[in-house]
């Protein structure tokens, strides 16, 4: 069922509201208000969403004498749309909490749905981890889909190819040939690419290393690898892993929801659904054209204003290709998701 529509008056109200409850949960007083569904509530508290199953959510509390714990909650009305990475207040009852306020949010991944709107898929993040892999087949224009996202919400991407292990087996040419192609592309542009195997382990402690002071979100096509690798980086995580395909070597939904999980050696995860396509219909095509960093420096020294970069005179962006200082498949991704934006 839809929310009810509010008036600038009501949603004014419902935030200066929210406001006070997130200020006694701050300084730990109890709130008088009118008790949810009949049940005693006790003080407002504060936590973070670890995953959200649609009318409840699970929450990590932040002040318990015993360290934290997992709480399962009912979202009070009009509190806005919860995602993995929220910060919350929320309050304890005699059977669930009850989660009264939502945290402003730092940074968000967001994505649009089927109906085009726009929806968040994980909150306050510092970095989004695109994975890729031999198998299922690695497609530059997702990958760019991705980082156009990142970039539009000024969030920090990197890159990971799981699953390098696949590229040692014999006679691997042509997964090899493409794999290599993309990890010399993206480190061309200056992303930073970790090569990784969730099954030999290697490349896994740089990767630690990186991640132990951020919470990254994990995005990618299902049967990257994204389980294993949260596995492998925090064991007690116990991710169910699908195996590709059979016949189609793409991946299985082994995740359907996201969830948080701290690593052993720092720093968070969420590991998110697999997504086979990434919607930017919420972009304008300036928007998307600044998500492609190394187009940068070329940016506005055509010669005609309205150059559409196709086949145009005195095209800065076509002689940075000519030059080898753009990838001419970057050129031509970036053609495809403009095309697409209508279709969309």
């Amino acid at each position: 069922m839809n929310k009810r529509k509010l008036s600038n008056r009501q949603r004014e109200r419902i935030k200066a509201i929210q406001e006070k409850r997130r200020n006694r949960a701050t300084q730990g007083k109890l709130g008088s208000e009118a008790p949810f569904d009949f049940a005693e509530l006790g003080a407002e508290r504060k936590g973070t969403i670890i995953t959200n199953f649609g009318t409840q959510v699970e929450l990590e509390a932040a002040d318990s004498a015993t360290g934290p714990r997992l709480v399962r909650c009912h979202i009070r009305t009009n509190i806005e749309s919860l995602v993995t990475g929220d910060n919350v207040v929320w309050r304890p009852s005699q059977t669930l909490g009850v989660v009264v306020a939502r945290d402003e949010r730092r940074s968000a991944l967001m994505r649009p749905d089927i109906y085009g709107k726009l929806r968040p898929i994980a909150a306050n993040i510092d970095t989004i981890a695109i994975v890729f892999s031999p198998r299922p087949e690695a497609f530059s224009n997702l990958i760019d889909r991705y980082l156009i996202a990142a970039e539009a919400q000024k969030i920090k991407p990197i890159l990971i190819v799981n699953k390098v292990d696949m590229l040692a087996l014999e006679d691997p040419a042509a997964e090899q040939t493409k794999v290599d192609q993309l990890i010399r592309d993206y480190e061309f542009i200056g992303y930073k690419v970790f090569q990784v195997s969730a099954k030999t382990g290697q490349g896994i402690e740089e990767l630690q290393a990186f991640l132990g002071d951020k919470t990254a979100v994990l995005v990618g096509q299902s049967g990257v690898g994204k389980s294993s690798l949260i596995n492998l980086l925090q064991p007690e995580a116990n991710m169910a892993v699908g195996a590709l395909s059979v016949g189609k070597a793409k991946g299985t939904h082994t995740t359907t929801v996201s969830k948080l999980f701290h690593l052993s050696s720092g720093g968070k995860l969420i590991d998110s659904p697999g997504i086979r396509e990434f919607g930017l219909t919420h972009l304008s095509a300036e928007h998307v054209i600044e998500g492609f960093i190394d187009f940068h420096p070329y940016l506005g020294r055509c010669k005609f204003r309205d150059c559409r970069h196709i086949n145009e005179p005195y095209c800065a962006l076509l002689q940075a290709v000519r030059d080898k200082k753009i990838l001419a498949s970057r050129l031509n991704n970036y053609h495809q998701i403009i095309q697409s934006l209508d279709a969309e």
